[in-house]
This record gives structure tokens, sequence and C-alpha cells, in this order.
């Protein structure tokens, strides 16, 4: 008997060793297929991000897409080999992110909708970086610097950063100030109703066409807009490029005036006239029916 137990026991040590070193072995594999699955995707996502910015072609919405996609299938497929490496077999891995992935997307819908919109914003391409935007709302606007799955980051006019979940672009209208080449110009002034309203008109018109960021076609044009108290507003529509319509804008905006003046039409005074009409026959009716005060007499 003790025979036995000395061989038994020797045998259950070496098994236990042997199992041991297997599974440290097999936990070691793992953590150094994760570590350098880790560093690869990153100097990989970092080397197509270079290639690609370096690429003219290439275009920039696109480009942190890209890099982004490449360093998360290198690291989705680093975790499959670590779990390989733990025994664990790849159609029980692909059941498992199965039940996962519709457990996330059922828990994260408005994740979800921000995934789908990036897709859509990417495919249909509304706008790029660099464009100019805003929404239907006009709630959200600014220049366009960086599109990705989940969000949309814009400058803003006053140089602050804003990220925007890219449903509330999708869901929205989106208007490109930058898609078209060309924009329109409307200015509006105001001369009083005594004032030379043709002398106004030609002499705006020569002032519109007189600038050279003014397009010809379509030829600037001069008209009357509306009638307000004691004045009469005219509006000036010039079309220009896009590169140089504020420059434009302000000059205009600037040099109106003066040529107003030189025409002849001053700056208009609104005024309206207050005609106070008082129904007699009723004060007299009132009047006759005032009753008399008490008199006393001294005895």
């Amino acid at each position: 008997m003790q025979n036995l137990l000395a061989e038994i026991h020797p045998t259950r040590w070496t098994f236990l060793w042997d199992a041991l070193t297997t599974i440290t072995m097999h936990l070691c594999a793992a953590a150094l297929i994760l570590i350098v699955g880790w560093w690869v995707a990153r100097r990989a996502a970092r080397s197509l991000n270079r290639l690609l910015t370096s690429q003219s072609r290439m275009d920039a919405t696109l480009r942190p897409v890209i890099s982004d996609t490449c360093l998360w299938s290198i690291r989705v497929v680093s975790i499959i080999g670590a779990l390989s490496q733990l025994g664990i077999q790849t159609a029980s891995i692909v059941a498992v992110l199965g039940a996962a992935g519709l457990a996330i997307g059922l828990a994260l819908q408005g994740t979800m909708q921000n995934i789908a919109a990036g897709i859509m914003l990417l495919l249909l391409r509304p706008f790029k970086v660099g464009d100019y935007i805003d929404s239907g709302t006009g709630s959200v606007s600014g220049t366009v610097d960086e599109i990705s799955l989940f969000t949309t980051r814009l400058t803003k006019s006053d140089g602050v950063c804003e990220y925007v979940p890219n449903s509330a672009l999708w869901s929205n209208s989106i208007r490109n100030y930058n898609r078209n080449p060309t924009r329109r110009l409307d200015l509006e002034v105001e001369i009083s109703v005594r004032d030379d309203v043709d002398g106004a008109l030609a002499a705006l018109r020569k002032l519109a066409a007189a600038d050279p960021r003014a397009l010809d076609k379509p030829a600037p044009q001069v008209m009357v807009a509306r009638f307000d108290d004691s004045t009469v507003v005219l509006n000036i529509r010039v079309w220009a490029n896009i590169d140089v319509f504020w420059d434009m804008r302000w000059d205009l905006a600037r040099q109106v005036r003066q040529t107003l003046n030189n025409a002849q039409c001053g700056l208009p005074v609104r005024t309206r006239e207050l005609h106070i009409v008082q129904n007699i026959g009723t004060d007299e009716s009132a009047a006759t029916h005032v009753p008399a005060a008490p008199r006393t007499s001294v005895q």
C-alpha cells in the first residue's frame, strides 16, 4: 500500500505541474499577443495617417475614418488571437460577439444612430472638412474640422470648438456655404420718401457695378424692396465669389452712405402722423346731462 501511494503522489504532482505550466504559457502568450497587437495597431494607424496626409488626392474627411478602421481591425484580430490561446473556439467567439453586439445595440440606440448617421454623411458627402455649415434650426454652425463615426467637430466663428452628434446633423437640413462657387449679396438701405428714388437707384447701381469683385453674370441689381414708415427700403443684389463675399459686403456697407449723400439723399428719420378725432356731439350730450349743484338759501 505504501508503495502504491509512493507511486501515485509523484504522478499527481507531475500532472499538476504540467497543467500549471501549460496554463501559464497560454496566459503569457495571450498577454503577449494583446500587447504586440495594441502596439502594432497604434503604429500602423499612425503610419497610415501620415501616408494619407502626404497624398494630396486623399480627402481629409475620410482620413481619420480609415485610420480608426485600421486601428480597431488589428485590435479585434489580436483579441481573437489572445482568446484562442486560452482554448476558446472561434465559433463561440463569434456567437458571443454577436450576442454582445445585439445587447449593446439595444442599450445604445442613440449611439448606433450616430454611427449610422456618420456613415451616411461619409457616403453622401453633404459637406467636407473646411466647409462652413449650419443646421436648419440655426443652433449649430461652424467650420468643419473632422467627421468621425460618432461626432462632427466644428470651429465656430468665435473660435470655440464644438462637437455635434452626427444624428443631430443628419436629422435636420444642412446649409453648406462653401459648396457653390458663387453667392448673392443682399444689402438693404433706407432713404426718405421725399428723396429722389430714381437718382438713388442709379447711384447705387453705379456703385455696385464699379466694384471689381462683383460678377457681371448675373448683373448687379438695385430695386425698391418696400415702403416703411416715411422711408423707402432699397435692396442691392450683387453676385460674387465666396472667397471675396464678406470683404465685398463690408466695403459696400461702408460706401453706401456716402454714395447716397452724394445723390442728395439724406439719412431718413422715421415719423408717424397721429390724428386725434374728437366727437363733439358726444361731448355736448355729456355736458347737458351734468347735474346742477344744489343751491342753499340764507334766511
